[in-house]
């Protein structure tokens, strides 16, 4: 069986999560790891088994497949252009970019190109989101009425003090809403659709003077299709509580919280499933425990050609094109239409 020879850029906090599940597959071989810091390139590569690099432009040489980026969010775009402009598939770490007009530059570029890009929003497989989605789709709650989705995480000054980038519009693109609720965005807009107008409201509360983002952003969210979503998130509570989504429907509504997916109807509660799966050690509990399933089904599909795990860049974007919306009717303190 040969191979398939990958690399990752970026040896930050996501990376072992994508290392660990690379070691696990049999028919893939981790060959290089990127960092600009050379110590922990070099600390990545021997606990990994494979050679290191510190410029990822380096690998365009090499005899590879796949390219994992797991960079900081500015270096998103230019980094998976030059991939893909190299005829590299990527698998890359969430947001597409850092806005959705660069989002959809990548877009467009991913369209032309031969080869694949992904994008992480691993959520989409947790077991609980895929029962909603087929229950959704399959019509058997009737026409969906509304959607909610609350996110109250906690992210401290140590939080944004450990990495530079953080804290900046201009190298993270944001802040609640771009990092942590894009998840929950990115499912809200997946189980219901398009989102046609919103209005909307951010602010900071806590961190004013560690940072320039917002830590907290709410939204009433108008779709296409006629349902009208809430939208909550912030950062300022004490702890990370589990996000709460729930869809309500012509004859019945779902409630997705936690491990937990319910079915309401007529009053009756009923447990459809909870999740099972442990979450892997050693790892944050709110990153969810679907990487395995949506790196191992992307490289799945890059051998069979097929895009049954693949989250191409013009669904990522829908996200992004979202949050971009919140920021301009924030701003501006009006109704927004999405085009």
């Amino acid at each position: 069986m040969q191979k398939l020879k990958t690399a990752i850029i970026g040896c930050g906090n996501i990376f072992p999560v994508h290392a660990d599940v690379l070691k696990n597959l049999a028919d893939v071989e981790l060959t290089y790891v990127v960092d600009n810091q050379k110590s922990r390139a070099k600390a990545a590569a021997s606990k990994y088994n494979c050679s290191y690099l510190t410029d990822y432009r380096k690998l365009f040489n090499l005899q590879l497949d796949v390219v994992h980026v797991c960079t900081p969010h500015y270096l998103h775009l230019p980094m998976t252009a030059d991939l893909l402009e190299h005829n590299l598939n990527v698998l890359l770490e969430k947001p597409l970019t850092l806005n959705y007009q660069t989002g959809c530059q990548l877009a467009q570029l991913a369209a032309g190109s031969s080869s694949k890009l992904g994008v992480v929003f691993q959520n989409r497989f947790n077991p609980n989101n895929q029962k909603a989605k087929q229950l959704l789709s399959r019509g058997e709650l009737g026409k969906i009425k509304g959607i909610k989705g609350f996110v109250t995480w906690h992210r401290d000054k140590n939080y944004y003090l450990q990495d530079s980038w953080r804290g900046s519009y201009q190298t993270e693109g944001g802040g609640v809403l771009i990092n942590q609720a894009i998840h929950t965005l990115d499912l809200m807009h997946w189980f219901v659709g398009d989102v046609a107008e919103l209005k909307a409201s951010i602010d900071t509360r806590l961190l004013q003077n560690i940072i320039e983002v917002e830590d907290t952003a709410e939204a009433t969210l108008y779709f296409a299709n006629g349902a009208v979503g809430i939208f909550y998130a912030t950062n300022t509570f004490t702890s990370n509580s589990p996000v709460e989504i729930v869809i309500d429907c012509e004859k019945a509504s779902l409630q997705l919280v936690g491990k937990r997916l319910l079915k309401i109807e007529s009053g009756i509660v009923e447990e459809l499933q909870i999740q099972a799966e442990k979450e892997p050690a050693n790892y944050k509990s709110y990153w969810g425990n679907s990487h395995q399933k949506i790196i191992s089904g992307f490289y799945k599909d890059i051998k069979l050609g097929t895009e049954k795990y693949i989250i191409n860049a013009e669904s990522a974007v829908k996200s992004l094109q979202i949050i971009d919306a919140i920021y301009q009717s924030a701003h501006q303190n009006r109704r927004i239409v999405l085009k």
